[in-house]
């Protein structure tokens, strides 16, 4: 058997036609499969490889770890410096009120131990979260994501969730003294990159203040620099009481985080002690990567960067077959008539040659594919895809 044979039989499958892409090397913004064949990487892991694949001071820093050590103990018994190094630094460059980190291995687990210390500290049960919303795919991360048809099958699944219509004031009076937190992602990533009103997110915020609910924010694709702010709460100016990170995190390793004040974040440690435990969350060399990777976001302001980009692509892509672009930041839906069409042309995008263009389409808004690459992509790079883009759009 071949490996495509081999990963179809023995990998476990999320879809009965996966792209099956075997990819040998990544670099930049580039991905090369087995026969060389190089992809403009419009994806970057789903908003991961924000300082692009391979950067030398990303590599650097994860071989250094593995030469002083990898796994010792579970979380938080040891002091790993690692982790201290990185949770430090994050907090250097959030506002005074998200100055305690709880590193996870991912952004779902994230969520699953913010949805707890909400409810730890408020000692409250229910949960307000957005419809076309999503969170990750655990038992309580999928309880509080927005869409019914990936619900139902796992049902029954928390109770005391709340669905809310985004970006709509007419539920705000819900968020009361029942509410442990309110869920939202900043931007909507899976809908198809739908922003909220500035004024609508600030209400949300004033009426959880005045009720004592906690806002929890989901910038697990939003943070890291891919809305041309380190953060995406910074547009709206607001602050969460509980921040969610993830994706990016690591710098291409598997890392996630739940960010609130110290004294939100001491309710984990009693009644019950240990309130809150992962064996390998904050692994020394996700952290050790993770750190790097911002130290590269920083130093060379990707971020600034990012609304030329943004423009770059939007003048670029003016095909009449495009029916709207939504964008925010180095992050775009590009939306067509049907999802029919829209796998068409990510089909044919891939099988173009010199070279081929990876995108894929969002879970909410299948008639739209992303535009989410590393945001060290080059203005060459943003014109060759954007003409490989056209040609199959032309061609269909």
């Amino acid at each position: 058997m071949n490996q495509r044979e081999l990963f179809l039989q023995h990998v476990g499958q999320t879809s009965a036609a996966p792209l099956a892409l075997e990819i040998s090397k990544a670099r930049g913004c580039s991905l090369f499969d087995v026969n060389g064949k190089e992809y403009i990487d419009l994806i970057g892991g789903i908003s991961v490889a924000n300082t692009g694949h391979g950067h030398p001071e990303v590599i650097a820093a994860i071989k250094k770890q593995i030469e002083d050590y990898l796994h010792v103990m579970v979380y938080g018994e040891v002091v790993q410096s690692p982790q201290v190094r990185y949770a430090k630094l994050l907090a250097d460059h959030l506002p005074a009120g998200l100055n305690s980190v709880y590193f996870t291995n991912s952004g779902a687990e994230a969520v699953e131990g913010a949805m707890k210390l909400a409810k730890r500290y408020t000692g409250r049960t229910r949960i307000i979260a957005a419809k076309n919303s999503y969170h990750g795919s655990t038992q309580g991360a999928l309880s509080i994501l927005g869409d019914e048809y990936w619900r139902n099958a796992y049902r029954p699944l928390l109770p005391d969730i709340l669905h809310i219509d985004y970006n709509s004031t007419g539920w705000l009076h819900q968020i009361d003294a029942s509410v442990a937190c309110v869920i939202l992602e900043t931007i909507q990533a899976e809908g198809g990159v739908i922003a909220p009103d500035k004024e609508w997110l600030q209400a949300v915020r004033e009426q959880c203040t005045a009720t004592g609910a906690l806002l929890v924010l989901d910038e697990i694709q939003a943070g890291f620099g891919r809305t041309g702010k380190l953060w995406g709460f910074e547009h709206f100016d607001i602050v969460p009481d509980i921040l969610l990170l993830g994706k990016a995190l690591g710098g291409g390793m598997p890392l996630g985080a739940f960010i609130s004040d110290r004294k939100i974040m001491m309710s984990l440690t009693e009644n019950p002690v240990l309130g809150h435990i992962t064996t390998f969350g904050g692994h020394p060399v996700s952290c050790a990567a993770g750190y790097a990777a911002l130290q590269v976001l920083l130093k060379e302001a990707l971020a600034e960067a990012v609304p030329k980009k943004e423009q770059l692509f939007r003048s670029l892509l003016n095909h009449p077959k495009i029916k709207a672009i939504r964008s925010f930041g180095l992050w775009m839906a590009v939306e067509f008539d049907s999802f029919e069409t829209n796998k068409k042309i990510i089909d044919r995008l891939l099988e173009n040659e010199d070279p081929g263009v990876f995108t894929d389409w969002f879970l909410f808004a299948a008639s739209s594919f992303r535009i989410c690459p590393p945001l060290t992509i080059t203005e060459e790079e943003i014109k060759k895809a954007c003409s490989q883009i056209s040609k199959v759009l032309t061609s269909l």
